[in-house]
């Protein structure tokens, strides 16, 4: 076998192995952003935010907040990160499309978490619709994402 062939079998095995963990982990955004919204929708319906709260950031919503509050911002914290380990896989793999969805993703996900903290500083339902719509954004970000990912899809 040739020094040229073998690179390029190299190059290939690397590529799918690029894919492969920008799938697992556009997958793993995606679930945790469906228990993201289920518990986001849990706290805007069940919780009431105490008055010394408002007007606090995302510290005092985690230190101090209400649990599920607590858990909500967490885990939005520990969803950015995984977005973001999205994003720079994506941009590895040079891929113009999965790279505008990750990064659209990501994006939506910190415009939700702006308006999230709004939302627990004043209370305004514009900032709840927000957050919600743009999470929705994202979750169909990761899916598109999981679609062009698939198993034995042809380069696009």
């Amino acid at each position: 076998m040739s020094v040229e062939t073998e690179s390029s079998a190299l190059r290939a095995r690397t590529a799918a192995a690029g894919l492969a963990r920008l799938r697992r982990g556009s997958l793993a955004v995606l679930v945790l952003l469906v228990v993201e919204y289920a518990i986001g929708m849990y706290v805007n319906l069940y919780v009431t935010v105490p008055g010394a709260d408002h007007g606090g950031g995302l510290g005092s919503a985690i230190a101090s907040g209400p649990a599920s509050l607590s858990l909500h911002a967490v885990l939005g914290l520990l969803l950015g990160l995984g977005s973001l380990g999205a994003a720079a896989q994506s941009i590895l793999v040079r891929r113009w499309g999965l790279i505008a969805l990750s990064v659209t993703g990501l994006l939506a996900m910190i415009f939700a978490s702006v308006a999230g903290t709004g939302f627990t500083s004043t209370g305004d339902d514009s900032a709840s619709m927000a957050m919600s719509v743009l999470t929705g954004v994202a979750m169909l970000c990761y899916a598109a994402n999981l679609y062009l990912l698939r198993t034995g899809a042809r380069r696009g």
